[in-house]
């Protein structure tokens, strides 16, 4: 099954464009948080790939399910999560996204099926694998996206998942977001092919272009796909990383082709004017710059929480 995209409205691509840049703002104020101190744990930072997230949940309908790695701030909010609930989560506010208790690794919004922020490094592919199963079982159109770095395509589940979605024809689609590096090392110096996502996924179709066209696929029945999306990271792999292994020359050319800055240009060859892009930027500093002080200003969770919505049943005491 063919889809030809149709080039996107004007309007749509402002929309994208302010989505992204809600998100860059997000990212800017989750890392000078951490740096006054007022993030709890560690935060990895998504500045420089917003595209793959904001183009994908463009491309997928409301009840599709999304699947992120630790890396996922900019997946959350792409699918319905506020500045505001990540941030209070990132400063373990009771207004968080997951009321405190999964901080900046495990961000979720269950309510639009964005099923989790994963820590464990390619763990939630076979997870996703089930998601889409049970939309085969139920005979819905739903489809499964599993969004994971590059470093996953070494591990097992990666190889698990992509053979038992070819062999059932499950409705999903794998999504690497190839930053070129995996925690501290560059990608082409442990892995044997080009791409290692789609470079390596002969039991599935590769499709490194439209997420659309994928999940069209998918909901015809014709099994799941694989997308590499070639992008980068702009910060270290953490917050305790300043990613100095990285040649300058490297991280030089990236920023120029920044997706911010891309869509930007792309706007302006459509006839929008700079100040209409500049205040959708400032539109977005201020909207993030409010959630900031709304989370700052939210209470810490109450100690009745603790123990609720942990074990299937909402406490602890089957353990004694």
């Amino acid at each position: 099954m063919t889809v030809v995209a149709e080039e996107p409205r004007v309007e749509e691509l402002l929309a994208l464009y302010e989505r992204m840049a809600v998100i860059r703002a997000t990212e800017k104020a989750a890392y000078d948080l951490f740096m006054a101190g007022l993030v709890k744990g560690t935060t990895h930072l998504a500045s420089g790939q917003e595209a793959v997230a904001v183009g994908a949940s463009a491309a997928l309908e409301p009840d599709d399910y999304v699947f992120a790695t630790y890396r996922g701030h900019h997946h959350a909010i792409a699918r319905g999560a506020t500045p505001e609930a990540c941030l209070a989560e990132l400063m373990s506010r009771a207004t968080g996204l997951c009321g405190a208790k999964g901080g900046s690794m495990h961000l979720t919004v269950a309510d639009h099926n964005m099923l989790g922020s994963y820590a464990i490094v390619g763990a939630h592919l076979p997870i996703a694998c089930g998601a889409a199963w049970s939309a085969k079982l139920r005979g819905t159109s739903q489809v499964a996206v599993a969004f994971f770095g590059d470093g996953a395509t070494n591990i097992g589940a990666f190889h698990e998942a992509l053979n038992l979605a070819a062999v059932w024809k499950l409705p999903v689609l794998f999504v690497c977001e190839n930053n070129l590096y995996m925690e501290y090392t560059s990608i082409k110096t442990v892995t044997a092919v080009a791409q290692p996502a789609a470079g390596r996924a002969h039991a599935v179709v590769a499709v490194q272009r439209a997420v659309a066209a994928a999940a069209a696929r998918a909901r015809a029945g014709d099994g799941p796909t694989v997308i590499e999306a070639l992008t980068y990271r702009q910060y270290g792999h953490s917050r305790g990383d300043p990613g100095k292994y990285r040649p300058q020359e490297e991280v030089d050319a990236w920023l120029k082709r920044d997706p911010l800055l891309v869509l930007a240009e792309r706007l302006r060859d459509r006839g929008v004017d700079q100040a209409a892009v500049e205040e959708v930027d400032a539109k977005a500093r201020e909207e993030v710059a409010a959630a900031v002080e709304a989370a700052k200003s939210a209470p810490p969770p109450s100690e009745e929480t603790a123990f609720t919505d942990v074990w299937a049943d909402g406490g602890a005491q089957w353990r004694t």
